[in-house]
């Protein structure tokens, strides 16, 4: 009878305590970790906060699968993506307005609205339905709920990366900021970073509402009692301290859970340390001086004589500059020179590589039949091109409209051009004067396997080329920290230049040797090294999100039965 009572009032003080946090709006719970989540990346930066804004919602979740009486947790889980990808893209309504290519101003904000709004709204969409499978999985073992959110919440990134439109995996708020980390990108790629994040915020979440309430506690305190032999009778409830003559000792709970999570976050990066603090080869032989050219030239004047007539100025006279600094090749940035390939030949340029007989990527438009491409030209030292790099995914609404032809009359194509835009072959190689190298344009940052293919086809350096003008400054910057992160996955040095900013250099650590301003004319040279190795992600790919999803699959069936 004492043991039942004892029974019922350990759960009573269990369901109080979890009453804690459920006790808020469930709506306030998805909203404010979503927030949390948000300011990790820039401009705020807070990538710490990432390793618990998870779990709120997590608590919320599980508690709502162990009681009928709670509501699905269906609208906190929307909240908390609107939250986090609205927060994170807001930089997303600096293409407001778009009056220099020729939207009026109340239709530049409907459709900056509408890109934010939709990408915000699709990140909850994907929040809500890790939520419902993780509510669907009813009573589970708390380390079995961990598992499974782990690999359900990478398989949705996954499957939303594979699309024409991603950005914000949650793996890219440890980056510039956290390397060591981000360096468990070489395993695995991104996600499995983003496991990490996942699985440390799990195990928070579920040593909260298991907390002291644990198998074993009662034979930790018996065996403790038996060491303390004038230990107080009403000493000996749960948690309560055991007392002796003249001085009390206290007896605690060690939440397993919670020791858990503690240990996976260090024993995580303790295995990001030791691929940080690998040495990097530089052998002279490998040596590339790489000069960078940065424009400055406004969006708005692209469509100009005058915009065109300062970019020529602006990119030949840095490209001068650099190439009488002793470079072995110039970069620069994505539509350096707003004209067509058969123009390019003509202009100044071009002219100057012919006479500096120096190696140049120039960012242009390529011909494929009646369609144009966003392309990076390579020129060799006799001002030839001879190889060229077409831009493969391109930005929805603001490079291609999708389901042209039912929104192609409603949505004015945001192109500066009048030709019909098309993407690059999703599998190309780029090749140059110094051996293959990794090709990126603006967009494509954001796409790891992108990169990995390329770099397990032979590539041996990156060369990123953007356009990041029309944004806000905090775009130009997640931008750089989705570039570092492609650096550390294929384990490659990295060239990056950009109209307006931030162009930087990166090396295999994702280190920035250099970073440019923003929105300043520069030329910056410095010297990186080709490389031919391959990491664990550059010869597998993404295995571990497979691998989660079978086990985890296999464990729950297995516990079902």
């Amino acid at each position: 009878m004492q043991k039942k009572q004892s029974k019922k009032q350990g759960e009573q003080r269990k369901q109080g305590r979890q009453g804690h946090i459920t006790s808020l709006p469930p709506w306030l719970i998805g909203l404010g970790s979503g927030v949390l989540m948000g300011v990790t990346v820039a401009p705020v930066g807070a990538w710490f906060l990432a390793w618990i804004a998870l779990a709120p919602l997590w608590v919320l979740v599980v508690t709502s699968s162990k009681s009928k009486n709670q509501s699905p947790p269906a609208s906190p889980a929307f909240l908390w993506g609107i939250a986090y990808h609205g927060i994170a893209l807001s930089w997303i309504m600096g293409i407001h307005p778009m009056t220099w290519l020729g939207v009026p101003w109340w239709p530049s904000l409907a459709i900056a609205l509408f890109c934010w709004g939709f990408i915000s709204v699709l990140g909850g969409i994907l929040v809500s339905i890790w939520a419902a499978v993780m509510l669907r999985l009813g009573e589970q073992k708390s380390w079995l709920r961990v598992v499974i959110g782990t690999a359900v919440w990478c398989g949705l990134e996954s499957l939303w990366s594979a699309g024409p439109l991603w950005w914000s995996s949650i793996a890219y708020t440890q980056s510039p900021h956290n390397l060591v980390i981000v360096h468990l990108g070489q395993i695995s790629g991104p996600n499995t970073v983003t496991a990490a994040i996942v699985a440390v915020n799990g195990l928070i979440a579920e040593g909260w509402t298991n907390r002291r309430g644990a198998e074993g506690t009662e034979k930790i305190l018996s065996a403790s009692r038996q060491l303390l032999p004038f230990g107080n009778a009403k000493s000996e409830q749960v948690g309560e301290p055991a007392q002796r003559t003249g001085f009390s000792v206290s007896v605690r709970f060690v939440n397993k859970y919670l020791a858990t999570s503690v240990g996976l976050l260090i024993s995580l990066h303790l295995i990001g340390f030791i691929l940080y603090s690998r040495p990097i080869a530089q052998p002279p032989e490998a040596a590339l001086k790489v000069g960078i050219v940065q424009g400055n030239i406004p969006n708005r004047l692209l469509r100009s004589s005058e915009g065109f007539r300062r970019a020529e100025e602006n990119y030949t006279n840095g490209y001068i500059a650099l190439a009488n600094q002793g470079v072995d090749a110039v970069l620069t940035a994505e539509g350096a020179l707003p004209v067509f390939q058969r123009n390019l030949m003509a202009t100044a340029l071009v002219a100057a590589v012919k006479e500096k007989g120096v190696v140049a990527w120039i960012g242009a438009f390529g011909e494929t039949g009646r369609s144009y491409t966003i392309s990076l030209f390579t020129f060799n030292n006799r001002g030839e091109i001879v190889s060229r790099y077409d831009k493969a995914k391109l930005v929805p609404l603001g490079e291609y409209i999708p389901f042209e032809e039912i929104l192609g009359p409603i949505v004015q194509r945001l192109s500066p051009l009048d030709a019909h835009q098309v993407a690059g072959a999703a599998k190309q190689v780029f090749d140059t004067p110094f051996g293959r190298a990794i090709a990126s344009i603006c967009y494509e940052s954001a796409f790891p396997e992108q990169f990995r293919y390329q770099a397990a086809a032979g590539g041996e350096f990156i060369l990123s080329s953007s356009n990041d003008a029309h944004y806000s400054p905090s775009m130009p910057f997640q931008h750089h920290a989705q570039d570092i992160m492609r650096a550390i996955e294929t384990d490659r040095w990295s060239a990056r230049a950009t109209n307006t900013g931030y162009s930087a250099f990166v090396d295999p650590h994702g280190r920035t040797l250099w970073i440019s301003g923003y929105n300043t004319y520069e030329t910056h040279a410095e010297t990186i090294y080709r490389r031919q190795t391959k990491t664990l992600y550059v010869r597998w790919g993404d295995w571990l999100t497979p691998l989660l999803l079978i086990s985890s699959g296999g464990l729950w069936l297995f516990q079902k039965r």
